[in-house]
């Protein structure tokens, strides 16, 4: 019988411990629903992105991707919770950029000179697209920028003589 009681209690502990890390995991990570006003842009790609990626300023988090969709023309469109203390002007440039060379992907945004700000529910026009890193590393190989036809350099024309 007394062993039932320490298993019941040991139990319980663990069970203690496990909420405990749940709640703090939740709040840490900031899972919570997103703050400040949203805004959108519109990309030509958008490779790896997910929603709940950073989005940055200068390398500081300001916001959150909450959303993304396809329109009419098959352009990426991302929307992004901004924190409310952070005033975008109309010609910010946006750009999703890879966080690393394991992946990870996020959206970065530089702002322009203009004096007006981006209200919400407002849609970023100036962007850059997802770079894939294949694409990259075939620039990296051929660097002329060939079509990746098989080149001729055992002279062989293929004509019959």
């Amino acid at each position: 019988m007394g062993r039932n009681i320490v298993e019941t209690v040991i139990g319980a502990i663990v069970l203690c411990v496990a909420i405990a890390f749940g709640v703090y995991a939740f709040t840490a990570t900031e899972a919570t629903a997103p703050k400040g006003y949203e805004i959108s842009a519109r990309f030509p790609r958008v490779d790896g992105l997910k929603r709940g990626a950073d989005v940055t300023m200068a390398g500081i988090k300001i916001g959150t991707v909450t959303g993304m969709e396809l329109d009419k023309d098959y352009y990426a469109i991302v929307r992004m919770s901004i924190r409310n203390d952070i005033k975008l002007t109309t010609d910010t440039f946006a750009k999703v950029i890879s966080e690393s060379l394991l992946g990870g992907t996020g959206v970065t945004l530089e702002p322009g000179g203009n004096e007006q700000y981006l209200a919400a529910g407002a849609m970023i026009t100036k962007t850059q697209g997802a770079i894939p890193f294949t694409d990259l590393l075939s620039r990296f190989i051929q660097p002329g920028g060939t079509s990746g036809a098989p080149s001729n350099a055992g002279g062989d024309s293929g004509e019959k003589k």
